[in-house]
């Protein structure tokens, strides 16, 4: 059932009820819940309820609830749900900056502000583009498997960077990190597509992070230990055009 006067424009609308379950997860769920059902057809009670509980757990890992994302041509969004646990000046990866062959220009070198969330088991995992725009960069980067909270994941942790380039020229990346648990990210999106702010362009399995390089002068709306929903919260504004009505620049 859905309702009208949902978005901060009283635009669009949103769905009640059960959020629905990404299609990469129910296979999952799926085959999980089968084997509960096959434990106990033949009575084995201390296999079937725990496999039972299981599949349950994953469904809930992977859920894919609706999102009402700011309109505000300046914000820039948070692409995931989790808390925020660094925020720092740091130099954007190499694979972000340097010359790729592509034709297409990477992030300037020089010191940014870098936002981690942490994304627990039991965050949503969907990763939404935290702006509107073309996707310049798709970079996948084998590595570890470390605990996602730990620093140094940014750098020797399995990862994917993904360069975001707005309609005025500015430019965003974030970077998916897979943690201890997680060991595959998933990508939606290639190089070249044109996403809309806050839609969904990967998942990252099983507990994991992802940090976002905010343009260069560009300070962080968030604080230190907050919790941010993907697709709606705002982290940071940059541009030329006007802030909504009540928003401090």
């Amino acid at each position: 059932m859905a309702t009208d006067l949902q978005d901060n424009r009283g635009r669009g609308e949103i769905h009640s009820g059960v959020p629905r379950i990404h299609p990469e997860g129910r296979k999952f769920g799926l085959a999980t819940l089968a084997l509960s059902l096959v434990c106990a057809w033949f009575a084995w009670e201390t296999l079937a309820w725990p496999l039972a509980f299981l599949s349950l757990a994953v469904f809930a890992f992977f859920r894919d609830p609706q999102r009402v994302v700011p309109q505000d041509a300046r914000f820039i969004i948070a692409p995931a749900d989790g808390t925020v646990v660094q925020i720092e000046q740091v130099e954007p990866p190499h694979e972000l900056v340097v010359e790729d062959g592509s034709g297409e220009a990477g992030l300037l070198p020089g010191a940014v502000t870098r936002v981690s969330i942490y994304l627990s088991p039991f965050d949503v995992h969907i990763n939404r583009t935290p702006i509107g725009g073309i996707v310049r960069r798709l970079v996948y980067v084998p590595g570890k498997f470390l605990n996602a909270d730990l620093d140094k994941a940014s750098e020797d942790n399995e990862r994917q960077h993904v360069l975001i380039e707005r309609s005025d020229g500015v430019k965003v990346a974030f970077t998916q990190i897979a943690g201890l648990v997680a060991r595959r990210i998933v990508s939606f999106v290639k190089p070249g597509d044109m996403l809309g702010v806050g839609q969904r362009v990967g998942l990252i399995r099983f507990g994991s992070r992802v940090d976002v390089y905010l343009p260069q002068g560009t300070g962080s709306y968030v604080m230190l230990g907050q919790k941010v929903v993907a697709g709606e919260t705002v982290i940071a504004a940059v541009g030329s055009q006007p802030l909504l009505e009540g928003v401090s620049q």
